[in-house]
């Protein structure tokens, strides 16, 4: 019995949703042969650690964007001063964060003057005459061995009243992040959203037959690092909530087992390893807690299990495939896929205990969710005739859009302000990323070395 609902579960699936469900009697060496056979396969099964930061990383995510947003602001952003003896100009990664938003237009003001005053910059009348609303300047200045300092102000570009300025301090390795901070600074303060730009991907890249990369990345795909290199695929990759630790599911024991990574050493340990497939994990808001789907007492259901492999407890109870669960954020509800109902479908529980409910209605094939950060909104994959495609529904309406229009979409999963979904997709046969805007104005692609699959977009960093 629980082979064929597995076996109807993941029909015609992408490798992200198919690691997330139960896998019925079908082994690893069947599914190493399914890999070799199509790209449709699962990616996942076993894994040699690396330390973070050890191994070759890929090049940088190319990025192309397409749509635009509502209401551009035009904005002027002035190369940094000193950053001709700097490894980077954050001006270049501000200037690419704020395009990329899709709330801002870059206008060209000129020349620019490299000994302008940054606390009265000269060029705000040249940029007014532009077009420009906001003028950015800034400098980044070594103050040490492997230190910089990056400061960075904006100003009104009509009035010259200056809007505000934000300074950071930051080793080599950092120096873009304290840009993506600054792009940050000026996104929040002239949207009133939240932050997006200071956190971070990871994702699977398939590279070879049997190599396969746990990567982690700037938000913009910038500074690929090597988190964990394997000769078998690596799948469900969830942050924790301090973006210090990743969990994910490894076949190295010829078996699913959920493990949780901290990045900064490269220590692992199992903490799901019961008979049967351990799937799906999936973090608590406070660290503490995973949710993990587990096939222990016969049909894949919900656990709750400590992040340190301690106390686990049944969540679920039903007679169907219960899996992909994911946490809101304020630790209230589990949304999780079952096919209880006889087609996978979407529900939530309350992790105080209760029934749970469906929450998908308009399709007949709704799979993993993800909850945006304020909870107001839910992004699912949702098949539209033979398409996988990215919905996104009001959770207070029920209403639904679909914001994608590529056709074998997965794992889709918010960034730190809700505002953006990252996920994946196929073009021309590979594996790459996508970001779509919540209201699907706006979208990118992002490609890069080999298949790329299971992204999930981390919190912002403190």
């Amino acid at each position: 019995m629980e082979k064929s609902l597995v076996l109807r579960f993941v029909e015609h699936r992408f490798p992200s949703a198919q690691s997330k469900v139960a896998f019925g009697e079908k082994s690893v060496k069947d599914l190493s042969e399914s890999m070799r056979l199509t790209r449709r396969a699962l990616i996942g099964a076993g894994m040699a650690a690396g330390v973070f930061g050890a191994c070759p990383a890929l090049a940088d995510l190319r990025i192309e964007i397409t749509g635009v947003g509502a209401n551009q602001l035009p904005i002027a952003i002035r190369p940094f001063q000193g950053a001709a003896a700097a490894p980077v100009d954050p001006a270049e990664v501000i200037g690419a964060d704020l395009l990329r938003s899709g709330a801002f237009r870059l206008v060209d003001a000129g020349p620019a003057d490299p000994a302008e005053n940054l606390e009265k910059p000269e060029g705000l009348t040249r940029a007014a005459q532009a077009g420009a609303t906001v003028y950015v300047v800034g400098s980044v200045q070594r103050i040490g061995t492997g230190r910089w300092d990056v400061r960075c102000l904006f100003f009104d570009a009509v009035s010259g009243e200056q809007l505000d300025s934000v300074g950071y301090t930051a080793g080599t390795d950092l120096l873009r992040m304290a840009a993506h901070r600054c792009a940050d600074r000026i996104y929040t303060k002239l949207t009133g959203e939240g932050p997006m730009f200071a956190s971070q991907l990871a994702y699977v890249a398939q590279l070879a037959e049997r190599r396969y990369e746990l990567i982690i990345t700037d938000s913009d795909g910038g500074v690929p690092r090597t988190a964990l290199q394997s000769p078998e695929p690596i799948i469900s990759p969830s942050w924790s909530p301090d973006g210090k630790k990743l969990a994910y599911v490894s076949f190295e024991h010829r078996k699913p087992i959920v493990y949780v990574h901290e990045l900064a050493t490269g220590v692992r340990r199992p903490v799901a390893a019961f008979r049967g497939n351990n799937s799906a994990p999936a973090w608590s808001p406070d660290g503490r807690t995973l949710a993990v789907a587990l096939s222990r007492d016969g049909l894949t259901q919900i656990y709750l299990i400590g992040a340190d492999g301690s106390g686990l407890r049944r969540f679920t109870q039903s007679y169907g495939i219960d899996t992909e669960p994911v946490f809101t954020r304020d630790g209230a509800w589990i949304y999780f896929t079952s096919d209880r109902g006889g087609t996978p479908q979407i529900y939530r529980q309350p992790v105080a205990g209760g029934n749970a409910e469906r929450v998908t209605f308009g399709s007949n094939y709704a799979i993993s969710p993800d909850i945006s950060p304020d909870g107001a909104r839910m992004a699912y994959i949702s098949r539209i005739d033979s398409s996988f495609r990215v919905a996104v529904m009001d959770l207070a309406t029920g209403q639904d859009l679909l914001v994608t229009n590529t056709e074998r979409d997965e794992s889709p999963s918010f960034a730190p302000n809700g505002r953006f979904i990252v996920y994946a997709t196929e073009v021309s046969g590979r594996g790459i990323l996508g970001t779509c805007s919540a209201d699907a104005r706006l979208s990118t692609r992002l490609s890069g070395e080999g298949n790329i699959r299971e992204p999930a977009w981390g919190p912002i960093l403190q």
